[in-house]
């Protein structure tokens, strides 16, 4: 095999790991969580939370 395609098959895999990440995030309502933690920051920013 050559470099291009080892490096191919890498960003591949990668991509396919962060994708089944995101999902098993969104499956346990981690983005909930998240939406929420980021709304208190931006409160606490402007002075209002």
């Amino acid at each position: 095999m050559n470099e291009d395609k080892i490096r191919n098959i890498i960003r591949v895999i990668l991509v396919l790991v962060g994708i089944g990440m995101i999902v098993y995030g969104a499956t346990q309502g981690e983005a909930a969580i998240v939406l929420r933690k980021a709304i208190r920051v931006c409160l606490e920013c402007i002075g209002i939370g």
